[in-house]
């Protein structure tokens, strides 16, 4: 479908460190990449995968964001110098819409680039048929589901030509058949367009059929390259030790007890939420969250889940309906959770948002931690306990002094989950919990929410992840079907 060339890509003891970072987030990268191949690029959580693909695009910045070491080439070229030669595509698909119809949206990138109108829609209709969106040039964007809203950024960067594909995690926050889709959609391109292809995924099945070599990240340089069969049997139980999802080698998660309700903590009755006041995209909910339990709130993207999960934490005012908090958590702050001040719910319910940057407002990691005990009143010896927990269990110690925004996904996923617990919440509600992580991350995040719960806490995990709710052994509320 194209004119777009593949591109070879050449990394020679490639660094790079953010300039508020005194760790290197990449170092001694050291690779070749032929025109046309495809890669699954793997690694533990904070290998700096991320960090390489931002490289490969020409976005990492200039001096001011950072330093770097060694050569990172695209066809022998500085990616700053080519940068429409690749294409990036990111882990949230509500970042990556920009405009409110479809064909505007894929056009936009080739609008930038200067392509001639006719050629522009030519591209356009190219593009939405490669990816298999099959919608109206005019169709809202607002109305896509997740799958479509990735497989929408896709099409945007497939119409651009661009000789070097780059994914950032693209499935993480779908559900199992938006996977399917975005990974088949992927599949379509680079047969059509021959791109060379790097995808950066934690779930290696997911994209064994579509790859031809993997290459591992470690924190000095490539740790394992080759072949997808070659390097899962040499090396997998290695790489698994270290946190690479590797079939076969599932991360052992301690099994709760027996799940034990407690008291109902928060109860919704006959409730509409939306995010748009009089315009309720799910109606007729009742439900009650327990303490001593996890319940997993699932479903496909779109119908409502996450409006769910903010509306239950006093975030969102409900459309019609009630959420009640019980006696004991309101504590004589009143039933109502979207009526109570912000430092009444830091210690009755503790929110974690699908985007960790939504929720970042500390200079650095531990800046981060201390916000909510400092809002709470709490010395400096307290604080200062708590916050060093968290940097421990949650594996952020060494990064305490750093920026947030420098962290991978997964570090800020983990820096979130940990601000939220900083104030000792009764509830946790958490959207997406385990995104970006590895899989030992994933196991300890596992185990922590389970320890939270046998505890008494009641938490609610709004997730995609089958292996996440089976481990937990979670109560299940399902959204399914139209959402409203």
């Amino acid at each position: 479908m194209g004119d777009a060339r593949p591109v070879a890509v050449d990394a020679r003891d490639w660094g790079w460190r953010y300039a508020s970072r005194l760790a290197w987030a990449v170092q001694g990268a050291t690779f070749r990449i032929e025109p046309g191949e495809r890669v699954l690029l793997l690694g533990a959580s904070g290998a700096g995968k991320s960090t390489l693909l931002h490289g490969l695009a020409g976005v990492l910045g200039g001096a001011d964001e950072g330093e770097s070491h060694g050569t990172l080439l695209i066809d022998g070229a500085d990616p700053v110098a080519v940068r429409g030669r690749a294409g990036l595509v990111l882990q949230d698909p509500d970042s990556q819409v920009i405009l409110a119809r479809v064909g505007d949206d894929v056009a936009f990138g080739c609008e930038n680039l200067g392509v001639p109108r006719d050629e522009i829609w030519r591209r356009v209709r190219e593009a939405l048929d490669a990816t298999g969106l099959d919608v109206d040039l005019q169709h809202p964007t607002a109305r896509l589901s997740g799958g479509q809203k990735q497989r929408l950024a896709l099409a945007g960067v497939t119409a651009m030509r661009p000789g070097l594909l780059l994914l950032d995690e693209p499935t993480a926050n779908l559900d199992p058949a938006g996977v399917i889709e975005v990974r088949d959609a992927v599949d379509r391109v680079v047969a059509r367009t021959g791109a060379t292809l790097v995808v950066v995924e934690h779930r290696v099945d997911v994209w064994l059929p579509v790859v031809d070599r993997v290459i591992v990240l470690g924190r000095d340089g490539v740790v394992a390259d080759g072949p997808p069969e070659r390097v899962l049997a040499a090396s997998g139980a290695d790489l698994a030790r270290e946190g690479v999802w590797i079939p076969g080698h599932a991360p052992r998660v301690p099994q709760p007890g027996g799940a034990v309700p407690g008291e109902t903590l928060l109860r919704a009755t006959d409730l509409a939420v939306g995010r748009v006041r009089g315009s309720a995209v799910r109606t007729g909910i009742d439900l009650g969250i327990p303490a001593g339990v996890v319940t997993a709130v699932t479903g496909p993207n779109g119908v409502g889940k996450s409006t769910l999960g903010l509306t239950l934490a006093g975030l969102l005012p409900p459309i019609r309906g009630e959420v009640a908090a019980s006696g004991s958590l309101a504590g004589g702050a009143g039933p109502a959770p979207i009526r109570w001040t912000s430092k009444q719910l830091l210690t009755r319910i503790g929110t974690v948002f699908q985007d960790p940057e939504h929720q970042l407002l500390g200079k650095t990691v531990r800046e981060e931690l201390e916000i909510g005990p400092r809002a709470l009143g709490l010395g400096p010896g307290d604080i200062a306990d708590r916050v060093d927990d968290l940097l421990d269990r949650l594996r952020l110690r060494r990064l305490e002094k750093a920026n947030p925004y420098t962290l991978s996904g997964g570090e800020k996923r983990r820096l979130t989950v940990a601000a939220a617990l900083a104030t000792r919440p009764r509830v946790l509600i958490l959207d997406e919990p385990t995104f970006g992580q590895d899989a030992r991350t994933w196991a300890e995040l596992a185990t922590m929410l389970a320890g939270l719960a046998a505890a008494g806490s009641a938490v609610v995990a709004i997730t995609h992840d089958e292996a996440l709710i089976d481990a937990l052994g979670a109560s299940r509320i399902a959204l399914a079907g139209v959402p409203a």
